[in-house]
């Protein structure tokens, strides 16, 4: 792409082949068929039904499909329902979420001005926009929407908002003065109009240098088209779902080859495999994962957080790096006076009179709207001086000021405010030059926009009111420092991410002293090794160079949507999970990008919320806080339904595979482990997404991104409670046969059900007792664990059940046998949880 801001007017208009008169119709048509519709284009759109097949490509799923079709086979038919129901169930859910991710090009589409006024043959035609070409003349106004990139060639006091696009909280002054330097920011390319912005202020018009995916817009629409990340907890279950799939195909092979050799009948030991193997596959998983997901997402959106995508509730548990824009998002998005300076007190009542008059602020519905910056200053100024105004000279970014002229005791009184140093020039206070350099340098290191202000009693006015003619020989009155203030609860957020071992990134169009400012004020850069890059130096950086400082980087300042890419790509390649925050287009492809992307939902453009995976309704960065605790304690509870499913699942498999060396008969029938891992793994395995936070969940590090879902003991756990419960079993079966109890199958299903309920009472938390979050603070569990155990005894006690379940009633000796020895596991896993917390207390 050429650098459009770095050549002449002339330069431009020979370089498209255009003049001020616009193209002719030949040289329209010439170029339609050159460069096409001024449209933005996508690749093919996902058919809706492909995007539905494609939820049922997963490990996990077609295990539960083999599982389905298994349990047909035997003739478990309440079985083949369940799972049908689970994976259909997430098949719909994963469609709907894929199928509005892919609205985000059309939103971005919507983001072009319907028709245009254009010259065209010497004369002013209002056309389609999508019918424009390079080299086009496009007249500008206040409120039109911006239809292509342009080089401006004729302005009236032009102000531009390009927030969505560059990230730059105020309306840009546009010049058409020609840029120096070829390599700066697109904020700072002030002689150029961008498709999509909207113009504030004046009129104006240019060129068109570019069209379609050609724009700045387009290229953000090309980069909205590439993949996205996917998060850990999808990792995580892709690989636990293979590793799985091949342990249980082997044990029950394995289990099968012992029992026939052993001497057991053929068709028995094939069902008890089968068996076996559709209650080893935790076929709850994606449901438990779902509910989780869909409860956390249901609590976050009391808090002003609305999930788009459920799985990044969970991601949010571990980000590394949080990318956030400033404006808006960290601070308030309004600005205020700061800090104001006078030479002297006689001087403050005229400079707050001055401050409260000079503006072109509107009144609607006794409300004042315009310019943030003149209504800060108006609000500040708490003064309405009683001065009718007679005459004004627009603001002008070519003598940085603007003036208004009012009657005043019988005179004019004329006041001046612009850029410190434009006022300075137009002084008589020759004296206070130096002083009022050193106030001007003071408030804009302190990251304040510094308005200056100058004033004149004057008889009368010259015939002529023009710049040259009244902004002179005026008083210097003082300086205004202005800041879009931070929000008061982003600090405590920033310390809280901290706390959590979160690294927060500032990446703003703004400034880079302003941006560093409120930095240093959040806490973002607490030392000089957190370091502070524009835009351009970004653009100089080699990739290795990049990769070696990005993680000491805390400030991005005035970067383009490539250089926010860049970023990203760059803390992802020092294996970072990322998560972007963000409210302008030029946002929308980072946030795709990133593992977690997080949309503004007041000022965010649709665009950008279609592309995030979460909307923030209050555009607060601390919801983000309260939505990185809900993820880590949704991994937390997932992370418990694994370890109790797994576990029930391992109990099960070392009673049935150990009792032949032990010399004792096969424990339980088909329908037996069919009913534990329906019944008795299911109910409390979903109640366990109710499980509240962990008491250290905010002052833990992140997961790392490649970490097992079996890390931290999990997988140990599995293997020694699982065997645990096995010999516990098979040590109940060997006593009742032992003493010639003819219920003893009864009482070993009674013993493993039962072990199974103590066991998701003891792993309710990490390290603290159940005692000590209390029994009941998780009543969906309390009340699943109940009705699991009523309807055991429904099983035992009601003859019809009994008959089908193959069980006997147990006698009152029996029934406290089993009960007790079950409650060995509750007893075992709090003395494991008793180790754990002397062991982290030694550390």
């Amino acid at each position: 792409m050429k650098p459009w801001h770095t050549l002449s007017v002339d330069d431009v208009l020979k370089e498209t082949g255009s003049s001020l008169d616009g193209l002719d119709d030949e040289a329209v048509q010439q170029k339609t068929s050159e460069f096409g519709k001024n449209e933005l284009q996508t690749s093919g759109k996902v058919h809706p039904v492909m995007i539905f097949i494609r939820q049922f490509i997963d490990v996990m799923i077609l295990v539960l499909v083999v599982a389905a079709i298994v349990s047909a086979f035997i003739g478990e038919l309440s079985d083949t329902i369940v799972i049908l129901v689970i994976i259909i169930l997430n098949a719909v859910i994963g469609f709907f979420q894929e199928y509005r991710a892919e609205q985000a090009m059309e939103a971005l589409k919507k983001m072009a001005a319907p028709f245009s006024n254009v010259v065209r043959n010497g004369s002013i035609s209002e056309i389609p926009a999508a019918d424009i070409v390079p080299g086009d003349i496009v007249l500008l106004e206040a409120g039109d929407l911006v239809p292509a990139d342009m080089r401006l060639i004729e302005i009236h006091s032009l102000k531009i908002n390009e927030a969505s696009l560059t990230g730059e909280s105020q309306a840009i002054d546009k010049t058409i003065n020609t840029c120096s330097t070829a390599d700066i920011s697109l904020g700072d390319r002030t002689n150029l109009a961008f498709r999509g912005t909207h113009v504030t202020n004046g009129r104006g018009k240019g060129v068109v240098v570019e069209t379609g995916m050609k724009t700045e817009l387009g290229k953000i629409a090309g980069m909205l088209e590439k993949a996205e990340s996917s998060t850990p907890l999808q990792k995580r279950l892709k690989d636990f779902s293979s590793k799985l799939t091949v342990i249980i195909i082997l044990l029950c092979i394995g289990l099968f080859m012992i029992g026939y050799l052993r001497g057991e009948e053929f068709n028995r030991m094939l069902l008890t495999s089968i068996s076996l193997a559709v209650a080893a596959i935790p076929e709850a998983l994606p449901a438990v994962v779902t509910v989780s997901l869909a409860l956390g997402a249901r609590r976050l959106m009391k808090q002003n957080a609305l999930i788009r995508k459920l799985y990044a509730v969970e991601g949010l548990g571990s980000v590394t790096f949080i990318c956030t824009d400033k404006t808006g998002t960290l601070t308030k998005n309004q600005m205020i006076v700061q800090e104001i300076w006078v030479p002297d007190e006689k001087r403050k009542e005229a400079f707050m009179q001055a401050m409260s008059l000079n503006h072109d602020l509107k009144e609607k519905d006794g409300k004042k709207t315009g310019d943030p910056t003149e209504l800060a200053m108006v609000e500040y100024a708490k003064t309405t001086a009683p001065f009718k105004r007679v005459e004004e000279i627009p603001f002008d970014s070519e003598r940085k000021a603007m003036t208004t002229i009012h009657e005043r005791e019988g005179k004019y009184w004329v006041i001046t405010k612009g850029a410190a140093e434009a006022i300075m020039n137009m002084s008589r206070d020759v004296q206070l030059v130096e002083e009022i350099k050193k106030q001007e340098e003071k408030l804009a290191m302190g990251g304040m926009r510094v308005i200056g202000f100058g004033a004149k009693l004057v008889d009368k006015l010259p015939d002529e009111i023009s710049p040259d003619n009244v902004e002179k020989d005026l008083e210097f009155l003082g300086l205004a420092g202005l800041i879009d203030p931070p929000r008061d609860e982003a600090k405590q957020a920033i310390r809280k991410c901290k706390t959590a071992g979160i690294v927060p990134v500032m990446i703003t169009g703004d400034h880079p002293l302003t941006a560093a400012t409120i930095a240093k004020e959040l806490g973002i850069i607490e030392h000089d090794d957190h370091k502070v890059i524009t835009g351009q130096e970004l653009g100089r950086k080699e990739e290795r160079e990049m990769e070696q400082e990005v993680l000491k980087i805390r400030v991005y300042a005035r970067v383009s949507p490539e250089q926010k890419l860049k970023i990203v790509d760059g803390l992802q390649k020092k294996e970072q999970f990322v998560s972007m925050t963000g409210d302008g287009v030029n946002d929308a492809p980072s946030l795709k990008k990133a593992n977690i992307g997080v949309a503004m939902g007041i000022t965010g453009t649709e665009v950008t919320k279609e592309a995030a995976h979460m909307i923030l309704l209050d555009d607060n960065f601390a919801t983000i806080v309260r939505a990185v605790e809900e993820g880590r304690r949704i991994y937390d509870n997932i992370r418990k339904f694994i370890k109790y499913i797994l576990t029930g699942n391992a109990a099960e498999i070392w009673t049935i595979f150990l009792a032949p060396f032990f010399g004792l008969p096969i424990p339980l029938l088909p329908v037996h482990i069919l009913w534990i891992n329906l019944v008795t793994d299911g109910l409390p395995a979903l109640a366990l997404a109710a499980e509240k936070e962990e008491q250290d969940t905010m002052n833990r590090p992140p997961r790392k991104t490649g970490e097992s879902v079996f890390a931290k003991g999990l997988g140990i756990h599995v293997m020694w409670v699982g065997l645990f419960i096995g010999l516990l079993t098979i040590g109940t079966q060997w006593y009742a046969m032992e003493h010639g109890m003819k219920n003893w199958q009864t009482m070993v299903f009674t013993v493993l059900c039962f072990s199974q309920l103590w066991h998701v009472m003891a792993i309710r938390s990490e390290t603290r007792s159940l005692f000590r979050i209390g029994v009941w603070s998780n009543v969906p569990l309390i009340l699943a664990v109940l009705l699991t155990v009523i309807m055991q005894f429904m099983i035992i006690y009601l003859p019809e059940l009994g008959k089908f379940f193959h069980v006997g009633p147990l006698t009152f000796p029996e029934l406290l046998i089993a009960v007790g020895v079950s409650m060995v596991v509750f007893i075992a896993v709090e003395v494991e949880k008793f180790f754990k917390r002397r062991l982290r207390a030694g550390k």
